[in-house]
Protein backbone atom coordinates (compact mmCIF):
# COMPACT_ATOMS: atom_id res chain seq x y z
CA UNK A 1 0.00 0.00 0.00
CA UNK A 2 1.44 3.28 -0.62
CA UNK A 3 2.36 5.68 2.25
CA UNK A 4 4.17 8.73 0.79
CA UNK A 5 1.81 11.14 -1.59
CA UNK A 6 3.89 14.04 -3.63
CA UNK A 7 2.26 17.67 -3.39
CA UNK A 8 2.89 19.70 -6.44
CA UNK A 9 0.08 22.32 -5.37
CA UNK A 10 1.94 25.59 -4.77
CA UNK A 11 0.65 29.03 -3.02
CA UNK A 12 1.66 32.57 -2.53
CA UNK A 13 5.02 32.60 -0.22
CA UNK A 14 8.11 32.87 -0.30
CA UNK A 15 11.80 30.44 -1.51
CA UNK A 16 14.19 31.36 1.57
CA UNK A 17 17.44 30.19 2.08
CA UNK A 18 16.92 27.34 4.36
CA UNK A 19 20.11 27.55 6.77
CA UNK A 20 19.61 24.35 8.42
CA UNK A 21 23.07 23.68 9.49
CA UNK A 22 21.78 21.49 12.08
CA UNK A 23 19.89 19.15 10.13
CA UNK A 24 22.32 16.42 10.76
CA UNK A 25 23.37 17.30 14.65
CA UNK A 26 21.23 14.75 16.79
CA UNK A 27 19.52 15.94 19.76
CA UNK A 28 22.02 16.33 22.94
CA UNK A 29 21.05 16.38 26.56
CA UNK A 30 21.91 19.30 28.43
CA UNK A 31 22.85 19.17 31.99
CA UNK A 32 19.82 19.64 34.37
CA UNK A 33 20.42 23.32 35.28
CA UNK A 34 21.07 24.41 38.90
CA UNK A 35 18.13 27.02 38.53
CA UNK A 36 15.05 26.87 37.00
CA UNK A 37 13.14 29.94 36.32
CA UNK A 38 9.34 28.81 35.60
CA UNK A 39 6.89 31.79 34.35
CA UNK A 40 3.23 31.67 34.95
CA UNK A 41 1.90 32.62 31.17
CA UNK A 42 2.91 29.30 28.88
CA UNK A 43 0.12 29.03 26.72
CA UNK A 44 -2.45 31.05 25.18
CA UNK A 45 -5.43 31.53 27.35
CA UNK A 46 -6.71 31.79 31.10
CA UNK A 47 -2.89 32.24 32.90
CA UNK A 48 -2.35 30.06 35.83
CA UNK A 49 -2.21 30.62 39.83
CA UNK A 50 0.78 28.91 41.82
CA UNK A 51 0.41 26.22 44.15
CA UNK A 52 3.62 26.48 45.80
CA UNK A 53 4.87 29.59 48.28
CA UNK A 54 8.31 30.57 48.53
CA UNK A 55 10.66 28.06 50.87
CA UNK A 56 8.32 24.93 49.44
CA UNK A 57 10.39 21.97 48.35
CA UNK A 58 8.74 20.30 44.90
CA UNK A 59 9.88 17.27 42.88
CA UNK A 60 10.58 17.01 39.46
CA UNK A 61 7.31 16.61 37.45
CA UNK A 62 5.49 18.15 40.41
CA UNK A 63 2.30 20.91 39.09
CA UNK A 64 3.59 24.15 40.31
CA UNK A 65 0.46 25.99 39.01
CA UNK A 66 -2.98 25.58 37.23
CA UNK A 67 -6.02 27.04 36.61
CA UNK A 68 -9.48 26.86 37.02
CA UNK A 69 -10.39 28.34 33.11
CA UNK A 70 -10.80 25.35 30.54
CA UNK A 71 -8.88 27.26 27.98
CA UNK A 72 -5.67 26.48 30.04
CA UNK A 73 -2.86 24.07 31.06
CA UNK A 74 -0.56 23.72 34.14
CA UNK A 75 2.97 24.38 34.85
CA UNK A 76 5.01 21.28 36.10
CA UNK A 77 8.79 21.85 38.00
CA UNK A 78 11.25 20.89 35.91
CA UNK A 79 13.57 20.11 38.52
CA UNK A 80 13.85 19.06 42.79
CA UNK A 81 14.61 21.81 44.78
CA UNK A 82 13.66 24.33 46.68
CA UNK A 83 11.11 27.55 45.78
CA UNK A 84 13.65 30.05 46.56
CA UNK A 85 11.46 33.19 45.26
CA UNK A 86 8.59 33.94 43.46
CA UNK A 87 9.74 37.15 40.95
CA UNK A 88 8.25 39.41 38.48
CA UNK A 89 9.47 39.65 35.18
CA UNK A 90 8.42 40.82 31.76
CA UNK A 91 7.32 38.74 28.98
CA UNK A 92 9.28 39.29 25.88
CA UNK A 93 6.57 38.01 23.70
CA UNK A 94 3.32 40.08 25.19
CA UNK A 95 5.71 43.11 26.95
CA UNK A 96 3.07 42.32 30.17
CA UNK A 97 4.60 41.48 33.41
CA UNK A 98 3.89 38.50 34.40
CA UNK A 99 5.09 36.30 38.11
CA UNK A 100 7.85 33.44 38.08
CA UNK A 101 8.76 30.83 40.03
CA UNK A 102 12.43 30.22 40.83
CA UNK A 103 13.82 26.94 42.06
CA UNK A 104 17.17 26.01 43.30
CA UNK A 105 18.34 22.62 42.74
CA UNK A 106 19.18 20.06 44.84
CA UNK A 107 21.02 18.31 42.89
CA UNK A 108 18.94 14.66 43.39
CA UNK A 109 16.55 15.50 40.27
CA UNK A 110 13.87 13.51 42.11
CA UNK A 111 10.82 12.68 40.00
CA UNK A 112 7.06 12.18 41.21
CA UNK A 113 6.48 8.64 40.30
CA UNK A 114 5.01 7.92 36.80
CA UNK A 115 2.27 5.60 36.01
CA UNK A 116 4.21 3.88 32.67
CA UNK A 117 1.90 2.01 30.62
CA UNK A 118 4.20 0.43 28.00
CA UNK A 119 8.12 1.24 27.03
CA UNK A 120 8.81 1.84 23.60
CA UNK A 121 11.93 2.20 24.09
CA UNK A 122 12.54 -1.55 24.92
CA UNK A 123 9.66 -3.22 23.49
CA UNK A 124 8.42 -3.53 19.35
CA UNK A 125 5.10 -4.93 20.61
CA UNK A 126 3.33 -2.42 18.98
CA UNK A 127 -0.43 -5.07 18.78
CA UNK A 128 -0.26 -4.36 22.31
CA UNK A 129 0.57 -0.73 22.67
CA UNK A 130 -2.43 -0.01 20.36
CA UNK A 131 -4.51 -2.07 22.18
CA UNK A 132 -3.58 -0.34 25.53
CA UNK A 133 -4.42 3.29 23.87
CA UNK A 134 -7.70 1.57 22.64
CA UNK A 135 -8.75 0.34 25.91
CA UNK A 136 -8.05 3.61 28.04
CA UNK A 137 -11.78 6.05 27.97
CA UNK A 138 -11.18 9.26 25.56
CA UNK A 139 -12.40 11.29 28.60
CA UNK A 140 -9.45 10.09 30.84
CA UNK A 141 -6.82 10.50 27.41
CA UNK A 142 -7.58 13.92 27.69
CA UNK A 143 -7.78 14.65 31.41
CA UNK A 144 -4.02 13.04 31.01
CA UNK A 145 -3.27 15.53 28.43
CA UNK A 146 -4.56 18.32 30.45
CA UNK A 147 -3.05 17.25 33.31
CA UNK A 148 0.31 16.90 31.46
CA UNK A 149 0.41 20.39 30.54
CA UNK A 150 0.18 19.68 27.47
CA UNK A 151 -0.08 22.74 24.66
CA UNK A 152 0.89 23.00 20.76
CA UNK A 153 4.63 22.73 20.91
CA UNK A 154 5.28 24.43 16.99
CA UNK A 155 5.11 27.95 18.67
CA UNK A 156 1.61 28.98 19.37
CA UNK A 157 1.11 27.22 22.54
CA UNK A 158 -2.58 26.53 22.61
CA UNK A 159 -3.61 23.99 24.95
CA UNK A 160 -4.23 20.25 23.52
CA UNK A 161 -6.60 18.86 25.25
CA UNK A 162 -8.77 21.79 24.33
CA UNK A 163 -7.97 21.66 20.25
CA UNK A 164 -8.57 17.81 21.07
CA UNK A 165 -12.23 18.41 22.13
CA UNK A 166 -13.96 19.83 19.25
CA UNK A 167 -17.99 20.70 19.57
CA UNK A 168 -20.02 18.12 18.84
CA UNK A 169 -21.65 19.81 15.98
CA UNK A 170 -17.72 20.12 14.44
CA UNK A 171 -17.03 16.70 12.58
CA UNK A 172 -13.73 16.35 12.40
CA UNK A 173 -12.66 14.27 9.29
CA UNK A 174 -8.89 15.06 8.64
CA UNK A 175 -5.80 15.68 11.18
CA UNK A 176 -2.71 16.71 9.82
CA UNK A 177 0.67 16.37 11.45
CA UNK A 178 2.65 19.02 10.85
CA UNK A 179 6.00 18.21 10.46
CA UNK A 180 7.18 20.63 7.80
CA UNK A 181 9.55 22.99 9.91
CA UNK A 182 8.84 25.91 7.03
CA UNK A 183 11.18 27.96 9.03
CA UNK A 184 14.73 28.87 8.24
CA UNK A 185 17.24 27.56 10.85
CA UNK A 186 14.82 25.52 13.10
CA UNK A 187 16.04 21.61 12.82
CA UNK A 188 14.45 20.75 16.34
CA UNK A 189 11.25 18.83 14.77
CA UNK A 190 13.11 17.66 12.32
CA UNK A 191 15.88 15.48 15.04
CA UNK A 192 12.37 14.38 16.62
CA UNK A 193 11.13 12.66 13.22
CA UNK A 194 14.60 11.08 13.14
CA UNK A 195 15.02 10.00 16.67
CA UNK A 196 11.83 10.23 18.34
CA UNK A 197 9.38 8.65 15.90
CA UNK A 198 7.84 5.82 17.34
CA UNK A 199 6.77 8.26 19.60
CA UNK A 200 5.49 10.23 17.46
CA UNK A 201 3.42 8.16 15.58
CA UNK A 202 1.84 6.62 18.51
CA UNK A 203 1.10 10.18 19.56
CA UNK A 204 -0.40 10.76 16.69
CA UNK A 205 -2.50 7.17 17.10
CA UNK A 206 -4.08 8.69 20.58
CA UNK A 207 -5.04 11.58 18.10
CA UNK A 208 -6.76 9.16 15.49
CA UNK A 209 -8.36 7.27 18.56
CA UNK A 210 -9.62 10.24 20.06
CA UNK A 211 -11.31 12.32 16.74
CA UNK A 212 -11.70 9.15 14.78
CA UNK A 213 -10.84 10.78 11.41
CA UNK A 214 -11.37 9.54 7.62
CA UNK A 215 -7.92 10.52 6.74
CA UNK A 216 -4.94 10.99 8.55
CA UNK A 217 -1.80 12.99 6.89
CA UNK A 218 1.30 13.47 7.97
CA UNK A 219 2.74 16.70 5.84
CA UNK A 220 6.48 16.74 5.76
CA UNK A 221 8.81 19.41 3.28
CA UNK A 222 10.33 17.58 0.73
CA UNK A 223 14.05 19.16 2.59
CA UNK A 224 13.82 16.82 5.19
CA UNK A 225 13.69 13.25 2.57
CA UNK A 226 15.69 11.37 5.71
CA UNK A 227 12.28 11.78 8.11
CA UNK A 228 9.64 10.69 5.10
CA UNK A 229 11.75 7.61 4.79
CA UNK A 230 12.12 6.91 8.15
CA UNK A 231 8.33 8.16 8.60
CA UNK A 232 7.31 5.28 6.12
CA UNK A 233 9.69 2.80 7.08
CA UNK A 234 8.39 3.36 11.10
CA UNK A 235 4.70 3.20 9.57
CA UNK A 236 5.38 -0.47 7.96
CA UNK A 237 6.75 -1.80 10.77
CA UNK A 238 3.98 -1.04 13.73
CA UNK A 239 1.27 -1.84 11.08
CA UNK A 240 -0.28 1.73 10.74
CA UNK A 241 0.30 1.59 7.06
CA UNK A 242 -3.63 1.31 6.79
CA UNK A 243 -3.91 4.83 8.33
CA UNK A 244 -1.20 7.25 7.89
CA UNK A 245 -0.46 8.59 4.76
CA UNK A 246 2.85 10.78 4.56
CA UNK A 247 2.40 13.98 2.18
CA UNK A 248 5.61 14.95 0.48
CA UNK A 249 5.10 18.92 0.04
CA UNK A 250 7.27 21.49 -1.88
CA UNK A 251 9.56 23.21 0.65
CA UNK A 252 8.40 26.55 0.36
CA UNK A 253 7.83 29.37 2.80
CA UNK A 254 4.89 29.11 5.20
CA UNK A 255 4.08 25.91 4.08
CA UNK A 256 3.47 24.88 8.01
CA UNK A 257 1.25 27.49 8.38
CA UNK A 258 -2.01 25.34 9.57
CA UNK A 259 -4.59 27.48 6.65
CA UNK A 260 -1.54 27.23 3.97
CA UNK A 261 -0.87 23.63 4.82
CA UNK A 262 -4.96 22.24 4.99
CA UNK A 263 -5.43 24.05 1.70
CA UNK A 264 -1.99 22.09 0.05
CA UNK A 265 -3.45 18.67 1.45
CA UNK A 266 -6.75 18.99 1.19
CA UNK A 267 -8.03 21.29 -0.94
CA UNK A 268 -9.96 22.83 1.72
CA UNK A 269 -9.80 26.79 2.34
CA UNK A 270 -10.46 28.06 5.79
CA UNK A 271 -13.11 30.80 6.06
CA UNK A 272 -11.95 34.34 6.40
CA UNK A 273 -12.23 34.00 10.70
CA UNK A 274 -13.00 31.02 10.82
CA UNK A 275 -11.07 27.70 12.26
CA UNK A 276 -9.41 24.66 11.02
CA UNK A 277 -12.41 22.14 12.16
CA UNK A 278 -14.70 24.79 10.34
CA UNK A 279 -13.77 22.72 7.26
CA UNK A 280 -13.30 19.33 9.52
CA UNK A 281 -9.88 19.22 9.95
CA UNK A 282 -7.41 19.65 13.32
CA UNK A 283 -3.49 20.08 12.85
CA UNK A 284 -1.14 19.42 15.67
CA UNK A 285 2.43 19.33 15.56
CA UNK A 286 5.09 16.52 15.32
CA UNK A 287 7.23 17.93 19.05
CA UNK A 288 3.11 18.06 20.81
CA UNK A 289 2.47 14.47 18.96
CA UNK A 290 5.58 12.80 20.99
CA UNK A 291 4.61 14.72 24.41
CA UNK A 292 0.65 13.11 23.99
CA UNK A 293 2.24 9.73 23.83
CA UNK A 294 4.54 11.03 26.87
CA UNK A 295 1.86 12.13 29.21
CA UNK A 296 -0.98 9.43 28.17
CA UNK A 297 1.53 5.78 27.62
CA UNK A 298 4.53 7.05 29.80
CA UNK A 299 2.54 9.59 32.50
CA UNK A 300 5.02 12.42 31.73
CA UNK A 301 4.48 15.71 32.40
CA UNK A 302 5.60 18.34 29.77
CA UNK A 303 8.70 19.01 31.53
CA UNK A 304 11.44 19.59 28.71
CA UNK A 305 11.72 20.47 25.03
CA UNK A 306 13.87 19.86 22.15
CA UNK A 307 15.50 23.24 21.09
CA UNK A 308 17.82 24.17 18.09
CA UNK A 309 20.73 26.65 18.73
CA UNK A 310 21.79 28.05 15.71
CA UNK A 311 23.48 31.09 13.76
CA UNK A 312 25.71 32.77 14.95
CA UNK A 313 27.01 30.12 17.22
CA UNK A 314 30.59 28.31 17.84
CA UNK A 315 28.59 25.22 17.81
CA UNK A 316 25.01 25.09 16.89
CA UNK A 317 22.97 22.19 18.25
CA UNK A 318 19.76 20.83 18.91
CA UNK A 319 19.78 20.08 22.49
CA UNK A 320 16.77 18.42 24.86
CA UNK A 321 16.22 21.31 27.73
CA UNK A 322 14.42 21.98 30.99
CA UNK A 323 11.95 24.17 30.67
CA UNK A 324 13.59 27.07 33.03
CA UNK A 325 16.61 27.00 31.87
CA UNK A 326 18.20 30.37 30.94
CA UNK A 327 19.17 31.09 27.15
CA UNK A 328 21.80 32.08 28.53
CA UNK A 329 22.70 28.43 29.57
CA UNK A 330 22.00 26.91 26.30
CA UNK A 331 24.29 29.82 23.91
CA UNK A 332 27.16 28.71 26.36
CA UNK A 333 26.81 24.69 25.82
CA UNK A 334 27.16 25.48 22.03
CA UNK A 335 30.24 27.19 22.47
CA UNK A 336 29.08 31.03 22.94
CA UNK A 337 28.97 33.91 20.13
CA UNK A 338 30.72 32.98 17.01
CA UNK A 339 31.30 36.31 15.26
CA UNK A 340 29.50 39.87 15.55
CA UNK A 341 25.45 40.16 16.02
CA UNK A 342 23.17 42.17 17.21
CA UNK A 343 20.16 40.35 17.54
CA UNK A 344 18.79 37.32 19.62
CA UNK A 345 15.89 35.38 18.49
CA UNK A 346 13.37 32.93 20.23
CA UNK A 347 12.42 31.12 17.44
CA UNK A 348 12.94 31.56 13.67
CA UNK A 349 14.44 34.54 11.50
CA UNK A 350 10.42 35.08 10.09
CA UNK A 351 7.89 35.17 12.62
CA UNK A 352 10.45 35.05 15.72
CA UNK A 353 10.76 36.96 18.57
CA UNK A 354 13.43 39.23 19.41
CA UNK A 355 14.82 39.86 22.85
CA UNK A 356 17.50 41.11 24.98
CA UNK A 357 17.97 39.38 28.42
CA UNK A 358 19.39 35.79 28.02
CA UNK A 359 18.55 35.21 31.36
CA UNK A 360 15.35 34.33 29.93
CA UNK A 361 13.88 31.06 30.62
CA UNK A 362 13.11 28.47 27.77
CA UNK A 363 9.30 28.18 27.97
CA UNK A 364 6.79 25.68 26.10
CA UNK A 365 6.56 27.35 23.48
CA UNK A 366 10.40 27.85 22.48
CA UNK A 367 11.82 25.53 19.90
CA UNK A 368 14.79 27.59 18.78
CA UNK A 369 17.14 30.31 19.89
CA UNK A 370 18.88 32.55 16.70
CA UNK A 371 21.97 34.42 16.83
CA UNK A 372 22.19 36.38 14.02
CA UNK A 373 23.15 39.86 12.79
CA UNK A 374 20.26 41.42 11.32
CA UNK A 375 20.66 44.44 8.71
CA UNK A 376 19.56 47.64 10.52
CA UNK A 377 17.92 49.87 7.98
CA UNK A 378 15.78 52.70 7.62
CA UNK A 379 12.11 52.79 7.16
CA UNK A 380 11.52 54.55 3.84
CA UNK A 381 7.81 55.25 2.28
CA UNK A 382 5.70 52.80 0.49
CA UNK A 383 6.17 53.26 -2.93
CA UNK A 384 3.10 51.08 -3.93
CA UNK A 385 4.91 48.32 -5.59
CA UNK A 386 2.73 45.26 -4.58
CA UNK A 387 5.34 43.19 -2.85
CA UNK A 388 3.64 42.63 -0.07
CA UNK A 389 0.67 41.71 -1.81
CA UNK A 390 2.09 39.38 -3.64
CA UNK A 391 4.00 37.80 -1.40
CA UNK A 392 1.00 37.19 0.89
CA UNK A 393 0.13 33.42 1.71
CA UNK A 394 -3.44 34.33 2.86
CA UNK A 395 -4.10 36.58 -0.34
CA UNK A 396 -4.85 39.55 1.84
CA UNK A 397 -3.37 43.44 1.24
CA UNK A 398 -0.47 43.99 3.72
CA UNK A 399 0.08 47.68 2.88
CA UNK A 400 -3.53 48.45 3.95
CA UNK A 401 -2.68 47.78 7.65
CA UNK A 402 0.26 49.89 7.17
CA UNK A 403 -1.60 53.25 5.96
CA UNK A 404 -4.41 52.84 8.89
CA UNK A 405 -2.37 52.57 11.65
CA UNK A 406 -0.35 55.09 10.90
CA UNK A 407 -3.51 56.73 11.05
CA UNK A 408 -4.99 55.38 13.81
CA UNK A 409 -7.78 53.72 12.26
CA UNK A 410 -7.54 50.69 13.86
CA UNK A 411 -11.08 49.42 12.39
CA UNK A 412 -10.48 50.03 9.59
CA UNK A 413 -7.71 47.49 9.45
CA UNK A 414 -10.63 44.91 10.10
CA UNK A 415 -12.24 45.64 6.72
CA UNK A 416 -9.50 43.77 5.38
CA UNK A 417 -9.07 40.80 7.33
CA UNK A 418 -6.76 41.48 9.94
CA UNK A 419 -7.61 38.87 11.86
CA UNK A 420 -6.85 36.74 8.96
CA UNK A 421 -3.49 37.48 8.96
CA UNK A 422 -0.75 34.68 10.63
CA UNK A 423 2.38 37.17 10.84
CA UNK A 424 4.27 34.66 8.51
CA UNK A 425 6.47 38.04 8.04
CA UNK A 426 6.61 37.44 3.90
CA UNK A 427 5.57 40.76 3.73
CA UNK A 428 8.35 42.08 5.68
CA UNK A 429 10.54 39.98 3.89
CA UNK A 430 10.10 41.59 0.57
CA UNK A 431 9.15 45.26 0.91
CA UNK A 432 11.74 46.98 -0.81
CA UNK A 433 11.03 50.39 0.71
CA UNK A 434 11.93 48.17 4.82
CA UNK A 435 9.07 48.86 6.48
CA UNK A 436 8.51 46.41 9.27
CA UNK A 437 4.83 45.63 8.41
CA UNK A 438 4.16 42.62 10.39
CA UNK A 439 5.06 45.19 13.58
CA UNK A 440 2.38 47.31 12.46
CA UNK A 441 -0.08 44.61 12.42
CA UNK A 442 0.68 43.35 15.43
CA UNK A 443 0.01 47.00 16.93
CA UNK A 444 -2.90 47.09 15.34
CA UNK A 445 -4.19 43.73 16.65
CA UNK A 446 -3.52 44.70 20.37
CA UNK A 447 -5.20 48.18 19.99
CA UNK A 448 -8.12 45.97 18.73
CA UNK A 449 -7.91 43.60 21.39
CA UNK A 450 -8.49 46.57 24.19
CA UNK A 451 -11.86 47.14 22.57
Amino acid sequence: MKIVFKKKRSFRGLSLPENKITAEKSIEDLPVPGEAVIPLQQNIGASCEFMVRRGDMVKTGQKIADSKGYVSAPIHSSISGEVSKIIKMVNPITSNVMDAAVIKSDGEDSRVECDELFNIRESDDFFSLKRIIGSIDKEEVLKKIREAGIVGLGGAAFPTHVKLKPPPEKKIYTIILNGCECEPFITSDHRVMLEKGREVLMGLYIIFKLLSPQNVYIGIEDNKKDAIEHLEKLIVMMNLDDLFKIVSLKSRYPMGAEKTLIKTITGRSVPMGGLPMDVGVIVNNIATAKSIYDAVIEGKPLIERVVTVTGAITNPKNLKVRLGTSIRSLIEKCGGYRSEFNSIIAGGPMMGISFANTDFPVTKGTNCILVKKRRLQDEQNCINCGRCIDACPMDLMPLMYVRNTKKKKFEACKEYYIDNCIECGACSYVCPANIPIVGYIKTCKSELSKK
